[in-house]
């Protein structure tokens, strides 16, 4: 029941992050850019305009362009919509047929009564879904290297990806570390809080007659039930750290920096009929003043 609820979450969090890649909240790439431009048409690869269900059938009219968030985020409900766009048609048959028949075949074994057979071929399903939205991406031809939608969407499906990606490979260990980290914890503090959930229903009868009394069971799960949920935020919070990684410094590729740069040092000597005394007991002083300019 646990691994079912944390795995609630992390869908619920991918599908907020999908969503909120179209939002303008999110990051713009104007901030790290040098150029500017007011031609409309130039911002087509931006994630900072919200979902248009006009533009995205349009778009899959191919009567004009989507961008790859909304292709992305359109692709969560009607299946397939990324290869329709990208003109993979033959991929169609493949995806709904490996979905489709995953989720009947789980259905028709769970109607029986075959629990785990039909748990099986959900998990099959999840990840024919998921596979079908990662080779959406990965189709999706943007006009410039390194695009930002791009490495925001592959971390959102695959941790590290986004990095590997913006070719930062030092990245990874610290990223994939952090969240196996956090899954280690969460593991080892939820199988010590249930032990001593347990325990405490065991203490709560009366013929309980075991080393740890009631009260200490009743500490130690509450102190393991709180580690337990810093584990998941510390692993939602690597997740979400990895995700506007890629998304800010595949902005920031491009960001130039001159490499010639200059230094001018300009004394200056202030004399005491260039100051102004505030206050009557302190004279005037001789003083020299450098400014540095780059």
């Amino acid at each position: 029941m646990e691994g079912r609820k944390l795995f609630a979450l992390f869908v619920a969090t991918v599908v907020a992050v999908a969503f909120s890649a179209d939002a303008s909240a999110q990051f713009k790439e104007q901030a790290f850019s040098q150029q500017y431009n007011d031609d409309k048409t130039a911002d087509k690869d931006s994630v900072d305009v919200v979902f248009s269900f006009k533009e995205y059938f349009g778009a899959l009219g191919h009567k004009n362009e989507m961008k790859i968030g909304n292709s992305f985020a359109g692709a969560f409900v009607f299946i397939g919509g990324q290869q329709i766009y990208n003109k993979q048609y033959w991929k169609l048959p493949i995806v709904y047929s490996t979905i489709g028949g995953a989720l009947g075949a789980g259905f028709a074994l769970n109607a029986k009564g075959n629990t785990e057979a039909a748990k099986y071929c959900f998990i099959g399903a999840g990840l024919a879904y998921w596979g079908t939205l990662l080779d959406g991406v990965i189709c999706y031809k943007p006009s410039n290297y390194p695009h930002a939608g791009k490495a925001t969407i592959y971390s959102i499906l695959l941790p590290g990806l986004g990095q590997i990606y913006n070719k930062e490979y030092w990245k990874l260990p610290i990223y994939l570390g952090g969240m196996a980290a956090a899954v280690h914890f969460y593991s080892e503090n939820n199988m010590n809080f249930v032990r001593y959930k347990n325990i405490y229903a065991e203490a709560s009868l009366p013929d309980y007659s075991g080393p740890i009394s009631k009260e200490q069971a009743k500490y130690y799960r509450d102190i393991y039930r709180r580690y337990r949920d810093y584990s998941i935020l510390a692993l939602a919070a690597v997740y979400l750290l990895q995700i506007i990684d890629a998304n800010v410094f595949s902005y920031m590729h491009d960001f130039e920096v001159d490499d010639d740069l200059s230094v001018k040092i300009s004394p200056t000597l202030m004399l005491p009929d260039n100051q102004i005394v505030m206050n009557t007991d302190q004279r005037p002083a001789v003083g020299l003043r450098m400014g540095i300019n780059f």
